[in-house]
């Protein structure tokens, strides 16, 4: 799946195209994906400006002044930006048309598994941090807000392992499965430990781990997942530079000891014993 990183580098591929642009179409050639897509789509954003692209979390966010659309890529998406004209392959299920000079561009997702969505949240229904895919969310990891207190602080009686407590995202969102590991590895903190027996310093490290490591992974252009591409066509390449995550029974690239992989919320936890306490 996507996580922070993929969905950051694709908002930044997706914003020179997109922002500022006007509407012309939209295009569904099925009925919904996780969940219908809005009723009357096009003629709800036909003829209407981008003002700005977001992300929340994993969420991608659309912005026009009567509303957002909110786009997830689910477990298989992407997003890329193509020719106007060209053909749909399958699973090609969300085409979004601006213009684009004397002509117009696509936008269009492709998502084989169709865990993905496509919702709209109009300015009318309130906050958009109230609508109920985001208003549970944390604190966003790479904003002023995030912080080792603020870890410190919620984790208190918690005695979920660390690695749950992060990718529960109710205190920090977005850090998902593979930048917990390596977060964790560069903190020093086994994932087992519970959240509520680190110490504020342990945290304040993991804090600056969990902004370094997603910082890092966005520039260059996340992780080369099984389904994940950007949105110019190209991978990323961050997983070149894994410490843990995928590297079972491989030489830990600090001590040499065999990383090692146990099974958390049936997720595929990877850590070093060594480095990890």
């Amino acid at each position: 799946m996507p996580e922070l990183p993929e969905v950051e580098v694709t908002r930044l591929g997706i914003a020179p195209h997109l922002e500022g642009r006007r509407v012309e179409s939209v295009l569904l050639r099925r009925d919904g994906l996780r969940w219908p897509f809005p009723p009357a789509l096009s003629a709800t954003l036909a003829g209407q400006r981008i003002l700005l692209t977001g992300r929340r979390g994993k969420y991608l966010l659309i912005h026009f002044a009567h509303g957002t659309l909110i786009i997830h890529l689910g477990m298989s998406g992407h997003l890329r930006v193509l020719p106007p004209g060209t053909e749909p392959k399958k699973h090609d299920h969300f085409d979004l048309v601006v213009e684009a000079g004397d002509g117009t561009q696509v936008l269009r997702l492709h998502d084989p598994r169709r865990f993905g969505a496509v919702l709209w949240h109009a300015s009318d229904d309130g906050e958009l941090g109230q609508h109920v895919l985001l208003r549970g969310l944390g604190v966003e990891p790479l904003e002023p807000g995030f912080s080792g207190e603020l870890m410190f602080r919620a984790s208190r009686k918690r005695s979920a392992p660390v690695k749950q407590f992060l990718l529960a995202g109710d205190v920090v969102v977005g850090v998902g499965n593979i930048y917990a590991c390596e977060s964790l590895f560069r903190a020093g903190i086994n994932p087992k430990t519970s959240a509520g027996r680190i110490s504020r310093g342990r945290y304040d490290k993991l804090a600056i781990a969990i902004r370094n490591i997603l910082a890092e992974a966005i520039n260059q252009g996340g992780s080369t997942l099984r389904d994940f591409i950007a949105v110019n066509g190209q991978s990323g390449y961050f997983q070149q530079t894994y410490f843990v995550y995928d590297r079972e029974g491989v030489p830990c690239r600090n001590c040499g000891a065999p990383v090692r992989r146990i099974v958390q919320g049936q997720r595929s936890t990877f850590y070093c014993v060594n480095c990890q306490k």
